[in-house]
């Protein structure tokens, strides 16, 4: 007696979900991949963004990132922390609020094995207030503000950035409108622009408070 042998196609593998990745593009961990996670919201700073910004900050501080100590708020994918980071910076402090990116924020600096880097988790400008009441009076060098867009971030935080920023530190924006002109907001007056350029509808801004001494 035969027997029908009845052959079943094999199920269809679900796609693979593909992680989004950033990618260091300088010092000791240059070209090392990093996932992020996907959350809505979430946009990296794009890699020839990044270059073009760190050879600005590279030029200004005269490669000098051995002493630099940098908060990274919004951080996000921490793109721009972990870059600083691969560049020997003293310290990075990276401020964000939601859960599952500063999961992976952790996974990051654990592979990275990224001692100088700290992961706060909490609201940027609850944190920045925080930050000016201690007694301590700790001054940032570089100051990274990636905010998400359309819900006025900047007017409530670059006045707390202006007061913790040192002396001579580097504030570094981006926002969906350029930062000088007639429609400059009212916040701008206590900055000057060192350096700014514009990729697609993001604008980036290179800034240092006026009347410095």
């Amino acid at each position: 007696m035969s027997r029908t042998v009845r052959k079943y196609a094999a199920p269809t593998p679900a796609p693979a979900r593909v992680l989004h990745q950033v990618r260091i593009i300088g010092g000791q961990w240059k070209r090392t991949p990093l996932p992020v996670v996907d959350a809505e919201g979430l946009r990296p700073t794009p890699d020839r963004v990044r270059e073009t910004v760190f050879n600005w900050i590279t030029h200004l501080i005269d490669g000098d990132w051995g002493t630099l100590r940098c908060l990274d708020l919004f951080a996000g994918t921490g793109a721009l922390g972990f870059e600083t980071a691969s560049r020997g910076a003293a310290s990075v402090e990276m401020v964000e609020q939601h859960t599952p990116a500063v999961r992976q924020l952790q996974m990051n600096k654990d592979k990275l094995q990224a001692n100088q880097v700290e992961i706060l988790r909490g609201d940027a400008l609850a944190l920045l207030q925080g930050m000016l009441g201690r007694s301590s009076g700790q001054r940032y060098d570089l100051i990274f503000a990636d905010p998400p867009y359309h819900l006025n971030w900047l007017s409530k935080i670059m006045p707390l950035c202006q007061q913790l920023l040192a002396p001579q530190g580097l504030m570094y924006v981006e926002s969906e409108f350029a930062l000088d002109g007639d429609d400059a907001p009212e916040w701008m007056a206590a900055w000057e622009i060192v350096r700014a350029d514009k990729a697609g509808m993001v604008f980036y801004h290179l800034l240092r408070r006026k009347n410095i001494g």
